[in-house]
């Protein structure tokens, strides 16, 4: 598959898994369910805890450009290994045709984790961020380059109704600029191109200061070195989404762990 359209061919696929979705549950028996009335943890509180670490280590188990990651490890082990190991969030991919993630990942990890929980996916429609709600996460991610400004502001203010919080994901000036709204709780930056798959951190650093200071600032992939979290949290970033890194490893708890020694180890005063 060509990266160029990829993101088209993710929506177009996504739209058809809505009607799917629709037709097997109904909003209101989404409602219904057990994990639809618990209370959301905060993301912000999360992140600036000082016994964590503003990571937002993601269970992922492959990607379009990447292929296969990580088939053998499984969600609860992962996914409370990154919380014990003092990551602010946790990110579980939902996606299952381009990225080989379940709702049941999701719902696995609500079981074994205490910290708030990303449903990483691609948001088009309301019914998401019921669906969201109802498999125990805390946290949406809406994605500025699939969605209009008053899409954005909709299912961002149906998330808070529902307590919830809203990371928007931008990759450009542009995007940051039309769709900021008071009721995002988060902005990311996305340091790879949704187009082409390409891998820039200078996107960050190029728009870290276009972010208004109200919203938790967070960097989002690209990150494999702790030097690089220590450089970004200079930079202003509270918060810093690391995908692939730690799910590449043979042991991703064992690689989270390492990381977050040597970011402390960098980040005490000499």
């Amino acid at each position: 598959m060509s990266n160029g359209n990829i993101l088209d061919k993710i929506v177009a696929r996504k739209k058809q898994e809505i009607a799917a979705a629709r037709k097997r549950m109904s909003a209101s028996q989404l409602e219904e369910s057990d994990l639809f009335s618990r209370e959301c943890y905060s993301l912000k509180k999360f992140i600036e805890h000082p016994m964590r670490t503003g990571i937002i280590a993601e269970f992922k188990r492959s990607s379009p450009s990447k292929g296969i990651i990580n088939n053998h490890s499984t969600v609860k082990e992962v996914t409370s290994g990154y919380g014990t190991a003092g990551a602010s969030a946790v990110s579980v991919l939902t996606d299952h045709h381009f990225f080989g993630g379940s709702y049941v990942d999701l719902l696995q990890a609500r079981k074994v984790n205490q910290v708030p929980l990303l449903r990483k996916d691609f948001m088009l429609e309301e019914y998401q961020v019921l669906e969201a709600k109802a498999w125990g996460a805390d946290i949406v991610l809406l994605i500025a380059a699939i969605l209009h400004p008053d899409e954005i502001k909709k299912m961002a203010s149906l998330a808070k109704s529902l307590d919830m919080n809203v990371l928007l994901e931008v990759h450009t000036e542009r995007e940051l600029e039309r769709s900021l709204c008071d009721e995002l709780d988060a902005v990311g930056v996305n340091n790879r191109n949704l187009s082409d798959f390409s891998m820039s951190l200078d996107n960050s650093y190029q728009l870290v200061s276009k972010i208004p200071d109200r919203f938790v600032k967070i960097s989002e992939s690209g990150i494999s070195d702790p030097k690089i979290i220590v450089e970004l949290r200079n930079a202003g970033f509270q918060g810093f989404l690391i995908g692939e890194n730690f799910m590449k490893e043979k042991d991703p708890v064992n690689a989270i762990q390492g990381f977050i020694k040597n970011m402390r180890e960098i980040s005490q005063p000499s």
